[in-house]
């Protein structure tokens, strides 16, 4: 148990993570301290160009085979499952009526793309290989999501007034569009690409994520404090709950189609997270009735904070455990 404990301190104690954690004690003593908005816009295009990039090098390294094809697939069914188990232990569990349990369970489904960078971060520190195409499994579960909240909104809210979603808001979101083009740029210039901007999405890569996971501390924080009245027992409950959930599902996808730690790790980080800025504005736009306190304050305020701080240990941990010799 000891050698447990000291694997997923060990985890724990990267500066990225460390960086977090400083942002919450900010929030939490009312501290002034903050990050621009511009400031934090760079940081935001920043990480996703570079770790797509990064994604897209490396797939060209290795080539495209029937793995990526499996990944992919494997992503997809996550992202359309997991909101019918989450819609499910909401209205189990809490008092949420259908509408907002389906607009909750959506977020929950995708993806949040802030900590799949700091999940690619931790691997990079600690010495793990991925394979690059996670970053296309990324970004391939954002839509499926909406999708099943949609119909779960449609079928079981007594209101039965969900509207729909314009295809522009679903695929030209602005960090997707980002990540895959990313992405690709970097599997199409390959070696000669990497030498010319490696300088920018390298070096630099560490320390402007340890910056921008302060802002995001911040944040999440700030949320918490000021939408805790929206949350019950209940509600803060499955907030901490689905996401040990849905990343044992991520292991068992993971498991299955044969991932090494490192990529098996990613997926069950995908799994687990839940999104904050691309389901919000498409949820915005279908379901209006739904609260956005409530849905919003779940993944940023309570959600991203536990997979942050003690889920990237947790999940890296049993990938190790659960990874193919």
């Amino acid at each position: 148990m000891s050698a447990v404990i000291d694997t997923l301190t060990g985890n724990l104690m990267v500066p990225t993570i460390l960086f977090f954690v400083l942002g919450l004690v900010a929030a939490a003593i009312r501290s002034d301290l903050s990050i621009p908005e511009g400031a934090a816009k760079f940081m935001s295009l920043y990480l996703l160009l570079a770790i797509g990039f990064k994604g897209g090098h490396s797939l060209a390294q290795h080539g495209l085979h029937a793995d990526l094809l499996l990944a992919i697939m494997a992503g997809l069914v996550l992202s359309f499952l997991i909101p019918f188990l989450a819609f499910l232990l909401l209205r189990v569990t809490t008092r949420l009526d259908a509408l907002n349990a389906a607009a909750v369970a959506g977020h929950y489904g995708s993806i949040s793309i802030v900590t799949f960078v700091a999940a690619s971060s931790l691997l990079e520190l600690a010495g793990v290989k991925f394979d690059g195409y996670m970053v296309a499994v990324a970004a391939s579960m954002e839509v499926p999501a909406i999708l099943s909240a949609l119909w779960i909104a449609h079928r079981f809210s007594g209101e039965r007034e969900t509207k729909g979603v314009p295809a522009r808001e679903l695929f030209a979101n602005g960090s997707v569009l980002l990540l895959t083009g990313a992405f690709l740029i970097g599997a199409v210039t390959k070696e000669k690409g990497m030498e010319m901007i490696a300088p920018f999405v390298v070096t630099p890569f560490v320390g402007i994520l340890c910056l921008f996971l302060l802002d995001m501390g911040i944040s999440a924080g700030r949320s918490l404090l000021r939408n805790r009245h929206m949350l019950n027992a209940g509600l803060f409950s499955f907030g901490l709950l689905m996401p040990l959930i849905a990343a044992l599902f991520g292991w068992a996808a993971g498991w299955a189609i044969g991932l090494q730690t490192g990529s098996l790790f990613l997926l069950m980080v995908l799994a687990a997270s839940a999104s904050y800025i691309a389901v919000p504005a498409a949820i915005r736009i279908a379901l209006p009735r739904a609260e956005s306190g409530i849905y919003l304050t779940l993944s940023l305020g309570v959600t991203f904070p536990f997979n942050i701080t003690v889920g990237l240990p947790l999940y890296l941990w049993l990938a190790g455990l659960g990874a193919p010799s």
